[in-house]
């Protein structure tokens, strides 16, 4: 656990979007740099599914960061001239109460019993965090992947309470294909029998579900041109390869299944589940009469940068447009930049020189 790592206690009943409420529940956030005396030089980062609040180092704690190359004192996001707050989700597991937290009423974990979670119910608590700060409205929000449908919550629930906005590698909605691979995931944990309706423990843990779940996320966060690059049709030697039928016979099977075994026990199944969910339901034309632009339009900026890449199969350049199109029709000066990295979804979080560019370079403006 990080040193580093701070919580906030949300107020009790925390209501949910979806019915329910949650009673003693709090998120876990990290902070970098120092709030002025106006208050109005804070950055708040919503994070994709499985990251913590560690998104760089800092005095508390030096390990590096999930965006480590993107923030810190004179990085694009610059520390000594932003407060940045990066706050865990509510509902995962590096922190924040979630499924496999206690639930002070019954003194068990809630497991199933945790409300139906939404990303709504994920930006009113990053709302009321940034109020408990002492910030009426933020600099600038940023939101990455699952973050960016949160952060466009966030604005929609919540107008005129973000000056500028960064969203990086997101969408309004999620589409067909995104739900698709979604629910395949859920389906390999809720069918590996240690899942057991949630009920599982460490000595019964649906190992075979979530490194199933973690393959098929790692497979659409890469492009078909990244795969190809790193592994062609390259075999494992012989003494690599298992020693049973259909074994792992390519680089690319054994690549897979390091990411998985590396993921597996780190991410809480239920959890992974709840926020899964939430993102297929999350849908910014509910705010528009049924319309994604009409959602867009009712969001009050100064500015907007948006960030996609060629190469996301998961959240396709379209679909940032479709976020420009929305924030600059509903008044916003909105830059829109589209990356070639050959990396997909995962470019925001590995092609640091080209995001560092557009993500500074916009920042500098505020």
């Amino acid at each position: 656990m990080s040193d580093a790592r701070k919580y906030f206690n949300l107020p009790s009943p925390f209501a949910m979007k979806r019915g329910g409420a949650l009673n003693g529940a709090h998120v876990a956030y990290e902070t970098w740099g120092k709030l002025n005396a106006a208050r109005d030089n804070a950055v708040l980062i919503l994070t994709g599914l499985s990251p913590s609040a560690h998104a760089a180092a800092n005095a508390d704690d030096p390990s590096p960061g999930w965006w480590e190359g993107m923030l810190g004192p004179g990085k694009a996001i610059d520390t000594e001239r932003w407060f940045v707050v990066c706050m865990n989700s509510l509902g995962s597991d590096k922190g924040s109460t979630c499924p496999a937290s206690v639930n002070p009423a019954t003194g068990e974990p809630y497991r199933l019993t945790f409300p139906d979670l939404s990303l709504e119910d994920v930006a009113n608590a990053a709302k009321t965090l940034v109020a408990s700060l002492g910030i009426d409205q933020l600099a600038c929000l940023i939101g990455c992947s699952m973050g960016g449908m949160s952060a466009l919550a966030y604005m929609v629930l919540h107008p005129r309470s973000v000056r500028a906005h960064i969203s990086v590698d997101t969408a309004p909605q999620a589409q067909p294909f995104a739900i698709a691979i979604r629910s395949l995931q859920r389906e390999a944990i809720r069918l590996d029998p240690h899942w057991n309706g949630g009920q599982y423990d460490d000595h019964h843990y649906p190992d075979t579900g979530m490194s199933i779940a973690r393959k098929l996320g790692v497979i659409t966060y890469r492009s078909a041109m990244e795969w190809n690059g790193r592994f062609a049709r390259i075999r494992l030697d012989a003494d690599q390869r298992e020693e049973q039928p259909f074994g792992f016979e390519f680089q690319v099977e054994s690549y897979l299944e390091g990411h998985a075994q590396r993921f597996v026990r780190t991410f809480d199944p239920n959890s992974y589940l709840y926020l899964s969910r939430a993102s297929d339901w999350f849908d910014i034309a509910e705010y528009g009469n049924g319309s994604v632009m009409g959602g867009l339009k009712r969001i009050h900026l100064a500015q907007a940068l948006v960030i996609g890449v060629s190469t996301d199969i998961l959240f396709p350049l379209e679909q940032q447009e479709q976020i420009a199109d929305g924030l600059k029709a509903a008044g916003a000066n909105v830059q829109f930049v589209a990356l070639d990295s050959p990396q997909g979804h995962d470019a925001f979080l590995v092609d640091i020189e080209n995001y560092s560019r557009a993500i500074g370079g916009f920042l500098a403006t505020l």
